[in-house]
């Protein structure tokens, strides 16, 4: 090979690379998506649309029914009080409940040395529980062991407040 074609066949693979390397960093959000995985009661309405919020907001489901969730809670560190009606689990940590996606992602981003977040109970207007009502204040709760705390405040879909961060 001539060496001014071995040059421009480096400057094409360069140049290819680069453009590569342009479009994983420019990709969408639903490319870049998360795997959750869901475990629910086949009968639970407000779970499968906490799925439909997930999958909105660019999250990849697995959604795994299961006839009785206390021994996927057992195993996964959800005590009673935090507990709602479906966990799901995402890159090690575990969701209680109907957490909105910001949260997760928050999680996700901030990757903090918990076992992961709930929204316990099931409050009206949170993601997944949405009503004409006026929408029920709820906390989304971080936890680990015997220890939680209030991570942000919502009214439905608002967020309220959030601790300050360092």
């Amino acid at each position: 090979m001539s060496r001014p074609l071995a040059m421009s066949a480096l400057g094409g693979l360069i140049i290819a690379a680069l453009i590569v390397g342009v479009m994983l960093l420019t990709a969408s959000p639903a490319a870049n998506a998360q795997t959750v995985t869901v475990h629910k009661t086949p009968w639970c309405g407000c779970c499968a649309a906490w799925v439909d919020h997930l999958h909105d907001e660019g999250f990849d489901v697995i959604v795994k029914e299961e006839e009785d969730l206390t021994p996927i809670r057992s195993r996964l560190g959800v005590r009673d009080e935090l507990m709602s009606c479906h966990t799901a689990e995402v890159a090690g940590y575990v969701v209680e409940g109907h957490v909105p996606a910001r949260e997760i992602r928050r999680l996700l981003e901030e990757k903090p040395d918990v076992n992961g977040v709930s929204v316990p109970g099931m409050p009206q207007g949170s993601p997944g529980m949405e009503t004409p009502n006026a929408p029920d204040p709820f906390d989304v709760i971080i936890f680990s062991g015997e220890d939680a705390r209030t991570e942000a405040s919502y009214r439905g879909t608002r967020l309220v407040s959030e601790p300050a961060r360092p």
